[in-house]
Order: C-alpha cells, then structure tokens, then sequence
C-alpha cells in the first residue's frame, strides 16, 4: 500500500456554528494522507493519486461555507474518494486556528479516517 500526504494545507473560509463565523470567517490548516493500491513500483503518475487533483477537491470543498468541521472532513473524504476507486484509506485533520472562544490561546480541530 501507498500513500501520498498533503500538509498543513491553509484556507481562509467562512466555516463555523455561530452566526458571526460565517461573517467573519478565520483562518484553516488542512492536513490529509490517502493510501491507495499500487503497483510495487511507481513510475508513472496515472500509477499514483494525483495530489493536484486532491488539493483542488479539498479547495471545492473547503469553499462551501458549512456549521461543523465534522461534516466538512466527511464531505472532502467522500469527494476525494470519488477520484480514485484504488483509495482504501483517508486520514484528514482540519484545524480553526483562531476559534472565537474568549481568552482562548491555541486551535481546534477535527479529526477523520475513513476506510474503503
């Protein structure tokens, strides 16, 4: 099994529960690893997922203002793996770096694997 890795990915987006999230908006990171079947030896890209077309997936999505995290890490795994039925494995991580919670010093976020 392969994998391929996206990191620390950053979106500005409109993402969020509270009203004034989705006026504000804030900043994201995005993290995904895909694992896929095959052959031992790579070298060709049709052999591989082509991490283009991933990132532009998780832009797609990551643009549709959404209330939860959850189901913005559910909708980029199913999207991406409607690229390539070889996908068997989607780890993602979103992360708020900059939540609106008062006196708060750090980030949130999600986590999600999705096995195929």
């Amino acid at each position: 099994m392969n994998s391929i890795h996206l990191t620390n990915l950053r979106f500005f987006a409109h993402h969020g529960y509270h009203d004034e999230e989705g006026v504000t908006g804030t900043n994201f990171e995005v993290s995904i690893s895909i694992s896929f079947d095959a052959p031992e030896k790579i070298t060709t890209l049709p052999q591989t997922i082509n991490y283009v077309e991933v990132y532009n997936v998780i832009r797609q999505t990551f643009g549709r203002p959404t209330k939860l995290l959850e189901t913005i890490a559910h909708d980029i795994c199913e999207n991406v793996h409607m690229l390539d039925s070889r996908i068997r494995t989607i780890n993602i991580t979103i992360t708020k770096l900059h939540p609106p919670i008062s006196n708060f010093i750090g980030s949130v976020g999600v986590s999600l694997i999705k096995s195929y």
